[in-house]
């Protein structure tokens, strides 16, 4: 739990929690290599089937291993077993591996990974060479692997998932369009049932490393309610359709097929296309349910909360019959809008007369699941989401308050879904590791798992590789691992991951990772060197300045307060994560200049232009800004006491009502809302956070049992920095301040609240901390539990007696 973070690197040294292991831990087959089907390892959009047959009498302990460029399936005896791998830097390639030693049938077991080859560069994937490397060991004995040893393994081109299809959104890659038969999915599951072969050749050698984040649990989840049926006609095309620039802008910026090439347009379609609803249903959806569908029909069904992971059912056609799987995570009108995301959340299946087991290869988000007959008929069974997110967490928490009960579990589940291998901003339209929202969510594993695993991971990518192509020299990335051909960046973003770093240092993460960072972190500074003017000041920077989603980014030019005010706190960051005295003295000259110029003796202004080679400040003043002006110790409580005071008691979720300084733009979820917070916890605000918690929050698990990205609904309604709720309902609610693993101290402040009760843990390293208090008598009595050794620091704010009571 982390407040004012000022971490003392000597003191984890010391206690030996910061590691001393390499950077990046290395992995190895046995007698695996990578292969592809010959020549076809750069070509975009290839799914390869690779099989093999293993005796389970000799296969005892036995564990699958994987890595794998793009994505890949694996599947027993045409079961699903697992998906991967966990992302990596460029030029490097994490190895899942699979337990198989509890699964195996005595005799002939099938063995079959589908891989999806893509070769397009995303925010989520890389644009590199496919390839697939797989080995089936049983103790000693290497029992099949890919260009090696042991059983052969099958290798094919699948033609059943389509090539030539549009990209699912700028940010990711393919749509997934389906030709199927009932011959299609044989192979997975019968050694006997023919795989168009392909020549496998060996590719070049890769650099291969541990997974280290946990494996996904897969947990099955079915619809709740069926909401409504209806109709589909076909009606003449809009003028101009709806195309995302995922379609239009297709070149060598953003790979892909041109729309002259593609098989089919399922966006286009769409548009094409009339949705009248016939039936309301708003029923249960039971457990033995199907639905039928004719054609031109469809119906929407209800998951309950917004999930992520891969839509199946089981769909028998007697005819020839095109279904589509359209989703989102909320309701337009009582329908599903396929592109209010700016996505195409269509997956496009069309079988032959037939039985089929249908499930996605990718991973989609949504809470509403829409299944359109487009010709011939089927019925639907076993509709299902598996799961594709971090396993259970071992944190609690429940108050007297059902509220935030239900605030707790939806920062719980919109963390798990964002917090895979890496930390990503959503789940759904990118998928993407992306900085700023990485440093709340990597607050929130710690306090929900007690370990920095995923962080590790997230942290590592960005310091293995030597540079970033199409990025200025010591420039990092936005998000990573990307790819960025246009050359856009966030000059921001590179200054949040020095201050997440710092944060990182103190939740023990790994010495070797951290001081493998310093060459970057000390070119991410000589960079922003060349955009001081004669202040000291960042003026003029590059590419995408941001700094929230609001009016707050139309004000970044030509000097931005809020940017220098972050610049000081990456300064004063790096100084102390590597001991450089001069940074720090830096950071504070940035400060003291800022304040200088910014503070107009009301509000902080957000930036001064230009004119005439004399910088004049303007009058655009922003709520982030102020709050950026206070996180970042250009201003505190005490030094501007006036504007705090206007800040705390009238800013916050009712401004907009009452009108307050309407002339001073609203801040947005990401992040003015979050840094609010965390101001007001600095100064012990408990109950005004839990209040404002409700006001800004609650609506949102209303509406998606996820938090979401913005104020409104017209952005990812499930975004991982949002989770942050979780840590701030255990500090700030609970009372479980600070945990220092160091030197094993647990802080815990107890403030007045207007609750009965609170109870929850956190997980560490040396086992749970627990804590209870509830008010009896008109006193507030607790108990708390620490692993051995541990010593609480106790603070009371109650405003009354406190009383601890034994276990």
């Amino acid at each position: 739990m982390y407040g004012c973070v000022r971490p003392l690197i000597a003191g984890l040294l010391a206690v030996g929690l910061l590691s001393s292991a390499t950077a990046a831990e290395e992995a190895a087959f046995r007698a695996a290599k990578p292969v592809w089907p010959a020549g076809r390892e750069t070509e975009m959009n290839v799914l390869v089937g690779c099989r093999t047959v293993v005796d389970g009498r000799q296969a005892e302990g036995a564990v699958l291993r994987v890595a794998a460029a793009t994505i890949y399936r694996a599947w027993l005896n045409g079961e699903f077993l697992g998906c991967g791998p966990a992302r990596a830097a460029h030029g490097y390639y994490r190895v899942d591996e699979w337990d198989l030693s509890k699964k195996l049938q005595p005799g002939k077991n099938v063995i079959a990974l589908e891989v999806a080859g893509y070769n397009a560069n995303s925010y989520y994937l890389l644009d590199q060479p496919s390839f697939v490397q797989a080995e089936v060991v049983g103790g000693d004995k290497v029992l099949a692997a890919t260009g090696g040893e042991g059983s052969v393994w099958e290798t094919g081109v699948l033609d059943y998932r389509v090539e030539k299809v549009q990209r699912y959104s700028f940010q990711r890659p393919f749509v997934e369009v389906y030709r199927l038969t009932p011959q299609s999915e044989r192979w997975r599951r019968d050694a006997a049932a023919p795989l168009a072969a392909a020549k496998a050749a060996v590719q070049p050698e890769k650099r291969l490393i541990v997974r280290r984040v946990l494996y996904p649990e897969f947990e099955l989840r079915r619809p709740e309610r069926h909401v409504n049926r209806g109709s589909i006609a076909k009606v003449a095309a809009p003028a101009k359709p709806w195309k995302d620039r995922s379609l239009t802008g297709i070149g060598e910026k953003l790979k892909g097929y041109p729309e002259d090439q593609l098989a089919v347009i399922p966006t286009l379609e769409m548009q094409a296309l009339a949705c009248t609803r016939t039936e309301t249903l708003d029923r249960p959806f039971g457990k033995d349910d199907s639905i039928r569908l004719d054609a031109n029909q469809y119906e929407i069904v209800d998951l309950g909360l917004n999930d992520t992971g891969f839509f199946g059912a089981t769909v028998q056609c007697k005819q020839k019959s095109r279904l589509w799987m359209v989703f989102d995570e909320v309701l337009r009108n009582e329908d599903v809008d396929f592109r209010r995301l700016g996505c195409a959340n269509i997956v496009d299946f069309e079988m032959e007369p037939g039985t089929y087991r249908l499930e996605t290869m990718e991973p989609y988000t949504a809470r509403y699941l829409k299944l359109m007959c487009l010709k011939g008929g089927c019925e639907v069974s076993d509709v299902y989401l598996r799961q594709y997110c971090h396993p259970s967490v071992a944190a609690r928490f429940a108050s007297s308050d059902e509220r935030l009960n239900r605030l707790f579990a939806a920062g719980v589940s919109t963390f798990r879904q964002n917090a895979l291998d890496i930390f990503m901003d959503c789940p759904s339209r990118e998928r993407a590791g992306w900085l700023c929202d990485s440093f709340f969510t990597s607050r929130v594993a710690y306090d929900l798992t007690g370990t920095t695993r995923v962080e590790q991971n997230f942290v590592e990518n960005f310091v293995l590789p030597e540079r970033f192509a199409h990025l200025p020299d010591g420039m990092l990335p936005m998000c990573y691992p990307a790819d960025h051909y246009d050359g856009v960046f966030i000059p921001n973003w590179a200054l949040w991951f020095v201050v997440q770093l710092e944060e990182f240092v103190e939740r023990g993460g790994d010495r070797a990772t951290i001081d493998a960072a310093k060459p970057k972190i000390m070119r991410l500074m000589e960079f922003f060197e060349k955009y001081e003017n004669e202040d000291g000041l960042l003026e003029k920077l590059p590419s995408w300045v941001f700094v929230e989603w609001s009016a707050a980014n139309k004000f970044v030019q030509d000097v931005n307060y809020p940017s220098n005010m972050l610049y000081a706190g990456a300064l004063e960051a790096a100084g102390r994560i590597y001991d450089e005295p001069k940074l720090v003295e830096k950071a504070e000259r940035v400060r003291h200049e800022v304040l200088r110029q910014s503070f107009d003796g009301t509000f902080f202004v957000d930036n001064a232009v230009r004119k005439e080679g004399k910088l004049e400040v303007t009058r655009n003043r922003t709520e982030v800004c102020q709050y950026f002006a206070f996180y970042f110790g250009v201003a505190t409580p005490k030094t501007h006491a006036e504007l705090w005071h206007v800040l705390q008691d009238r800013f916050g979720p009712d401004r907009g009502k009452t009108g307050a300084f309407a002339e001073v733009h609203a801040a947005n979820s990401f992040i003015g809302n979050m840094l609010r917070m965390e101001l007001l916890s600095r100064e012990g605000r408990a109950q005004q956070i839990l209040d404002e918690s409700i006001a800004y929050l609650l609506y949102m698990v209303e509406r998606t049992g996820t938090l979401w990205e913005n104020v409104g609904d017209y952005a990812s309604c499930n975004h991982g920095f949002a989770s942050h709720i979780c840590h701030t309902l255990e500090r700030d609610v609970l009372g479980i301040r600070r945990i220092d693993a160091a030197q094993r101290r647990v802080a815990i402040r107890l403030g007045p609240l207007k609750l009965d009760w609170c109870e929850g843990s956190v997980p560490t390293k040396d086992g749970a901390i627990e804590l209870r208090w509830w008010k009896e008598g008109g006193k507030v009595f607790y108990r708390v539990n620490v692993p051995e050794g541990y010593q609480v620091d106790m603070e009371n704010r109650t405003g009354g007696e406190l009383v601890r009571k034994s276990l």
